[in-house]
């Protein structure tokens, strides 16, 4: 049986381990593969480093993973500085990440273009996609640090430019682990709004790793999903961004930014004044010219000869009225002879004049009688003188 000085617990073994270890291995540089990422809700972040032969457990701590300048995602290789320990109560041993740094540029420019390749395909880059940016806009929302320079530009330029624009900023880091949700979730926010008319999100100038944020998949979809025009100003005009692909338009630089979103105040007064001018202008000449037409129209034959033909035709009806009078003065003068032809006519047949001249008129039974062949002998007969009437009893009839 082994002697009890000699028989070690767990805790005591895996302390003497640990105590070996960290002695031994303090401030170690490792290159591998990220696989198992994972950002626990503690901030911490947990992965494992592995190459073809081996596997390591890894961990950095919140504190640390704030500084990171980029986002660490499985099948990245990177270099980790960091002290090797044990963690006692599974007896595993873990390196305690300092520092994170991808192996060059390499391995970043290549997840930055499989995630474009990626999202081009989906269509998110699509021009049929962009909207158009409102010509004036009155309230603008900038998503960006607080405390940059890009910030204090967009403000300046702002304000020289169009000083009553209203304009709402929504602080961000802008990089970092946790710097894409933060972004991708202010541009959620400001779309909350109802009455802001354009967004840009953006920063300074950096590193690929320093401008990362910008290139995560959370921060495209939240542009794409955007309902306010987006303009992307991600740092300097060489610096492209997966944001840039997917904004409605990309701004070189925030100052840019700043310039394209809005005019210049005083060219709109210019722009004014030339429309104002313009307008005074086209009504003076209309009115001129209209002038010159109307003059011109009243003092053409056209437009008198109405009052002319008016004249001839007064004129015509003066006419018509005077020979209508000759000739209603001849025909009454032709009737009046006329009536007085008829009335020496109808005088003549007056049965009256007759009498006066000696003739008489023979009546029977109060009709005159015209022919003696209609009298009989013994009829009883009127006859009428110019002086009265006398009664009479035929005694004979004779026939001429």
């Amino acid at each position: 049986m082994a002697e009890e000085k000699n028989i070690l617990s767990v805790t005591e073994i895996t302390r003497r381990i640990k105590g070996v270890l960290e002695m031994g291995f303090s401030e170690v540089w490792v290159q591998g593969e990220i696989s198992n990422c994972k950002n626990h809700s503690s901030g911490h972040l947990y992965f494992t480093l592995k190459d073809a032969g081996a596997s390591l457990s890894a961990v950095m701590w919140r504190s640390r993973v704030a500084q990171l300048l980029f986002r660490p995602n499985d099948g990245m290789k990177v270099i980790v500085r960091g002290n090797i320990t044990v963690y006692e109560p599974r007896g595993n041993y873990q390196i305690d990440c300092l520092q994170i740094q991808p192996v060059g540029i390499g391995e970043l420019q290549l997840a930055f273009d499989r995630l474009k390749q990626k999202l081009s395909a989906e269509g998110l880059f699509d021009e049929a996609q962009k909207k158009p940016l409102p010509e004036y806009p009155q309230k603008i929302g900038i998503v960006t640090s607080p405390t940059g320079a890009a910030i204090q530009d967009m403000l300046n330029i702002l304000a020289r430019r169009f000083p009553a624009l209203e304009v709402i900023v929504a602080p961000v880091k802008v990089q970092g682990i946790g710097a894409a949700e933060e972004i991708a979730e202010a541009i959620q926010d400001l779309n909350s709004f109802s009455d802001i008319d354009v967004i840009i999100v953006g920063r300074g100038g950096g590193s690929l790793e320093d401008l990362w944020a910008f290139n995560e998949e959370i921060v495209a979809r939240a542009i794409y999903s955007s309902r306010i025009p987006t303009v992307s100003a991600v740092g300097h005009e060489i610096d492209f961004s997966i944001s840039d692909f997917v904004a409605d338009l990309r701004a070189p630089t925030p100052s840019a930014a700043a310039e394209l979103v809005v005019r210049d105040r005083n060219d709109v007064i210019d722009i004014l004044r030339h429309f104002s001018y313009t307008i005074q202008n086209s009504v003076v000449n209309m009115l001129r010219s209209s002038k010159e037409k109307v003059q011109g129209l009243v003092g053409s034959y056209s437009f008198n000869k109405p009052l002319d033909l008016f004249r001839q035709r007064s004129q015509r009806v003066d006419e018509v009225e005077r020979r209508l009078h000759q000739i209603v003065g001849q025909r009454l003068t032709m009737d009046r002879q006329r009536a007085q032809s008829f009335t020496k006519r109808i005088q003549s047949l007056d049965p009256e004049l007759a009498l006066k001249r000696g003739y008489t008129i023979v009546y029977r039974n109060q009709k005159i009688v015209p022919s003696v062949a209609q009298l009989s002998a013994k009829e009883h007969i009127t006859v009428i003188f110019r002086d009265g009437e006398a009664e009479s009893l035929v005694e004979s009839v004779k026939k001429a």
